[in-house]
């Protein structure tokens, strides 16, 4: 019993320590966001300001195109999502219903995609956009996003299909549905805990990609937060630490904010009362 509670006891500071450290980088930039200057080069930092002010939300404002570019990392990030879904949701239906030597190749695909560092595409996929003209537009950056995240959410929604009991199929296809009938009206509901998560890292991996935004969009106008971010950092490496700290605060809280609605969806039983004993 002693052995029990002490190694529950560890656990538990095991898990506190992961939180703190975790939640230090963002507690710290919120406390950034809301000091003044003089603050921010005192010698003496604390973790409350001693006079919050707004100051650096205004002139991380007046200084850059915030809302334009949160609008861009906004639009960028629902479509590489609806998109991501919209392919991954059949695809992994057949990859997971038809294991023969098509769904392993596509399997093995996975995998073997997310062993190449994504700067070895760069190049070839900025040949594909310069050639279909959409450089340093919003449209041509979801198509890289959709690229980027398709392999692993095959591979999510592939999980969860197999979880999917193929009795319920062969029920609905006894009553005459067919196998697109059956993905829309069968599946597709019980996957919904499912589609909801990768379409969340869809969205998340889009809104705070940096390397292809800055690489395929050039004009202030088309860029997305996490590039304009950078813009706040002067030509000697010197950051405008206030109006920094506002913007990095204000990018963290879409996904913060969708992910607290949401979580209770993911974490659902994706298979409550669908089948009866």
């Amino acid at each position: 019993m002693r052995t029990s509670t002490t190694a529950r006891a560890g656990q538990y500071a095991a898990l506190l320590a992961y939180l703190v450290f975790l939640a230090f980088p963002f507690l710290w930039l919120i406390s950034t966001a809301f000091k003044p200057a003089r603050e921010l080069g005192s010698l003496h930092p604390t973790w409350i300001p001693r006079d919050p002010t707004l100051d650096n939300f205004r002139q991380a404002f007046d200084e850059q195109l915030l809302l334009q570019a949160a609008l861009n990392s906004l639009a960028a990030a629902l479509g590489a999502a609806v998109i991501a879904v919209l392919v991954a949701t059949p695809m992994a239906y057949v990859m997971a219903r038809r294991r023969g030597r098509l769904g392993r190749a596509v399997t093995g695909w996975v995998v073997v995609s997310q062993a190449f560092p994504f700067v070895l595409l760069i190049i070839p996929l900025f040949l594909v956009l310069k050639n279909l003209g959409l450089i340093n537009s919003v449209p041509g950056l979801v198509m890289v996003y959709v690229v980027w995240s398709l392999p692993f959410a095959l591979w999510m929604l592939t999980g969860y299909v197999r979880a999917v009991p193929a009795e319920l199929e062969e029920a609905a296809a006894v009553d005459g549905a067919g196998r697109l009938r059956t993905l829309v009206s069968v599946t597709a509901p019980l996957l919904a805990p499912g589609i909801v998560a990768t379409a969340l890292f869809a969205f998340i991996t889009a809104w705070n990609e940096f390397f292809f935004a800055l690489i395929l969009l050039k004009t202030p106008e088309r860029q997305t937060l996490p590039v304009i971010l950078t813009h706040f950092i002067g030509a000697e490496g010197v950051a405008d630490l206030g109006p920094l700290a506002a913007a990095a605060f204000l990018a963290t809280l879409p996904s913060l904010v969708i992910f607290a609605l949401i979580q209770r969806r993911i974490t659902g039983g994706m298979l409550a009362g669908a089948v009866k004993s």
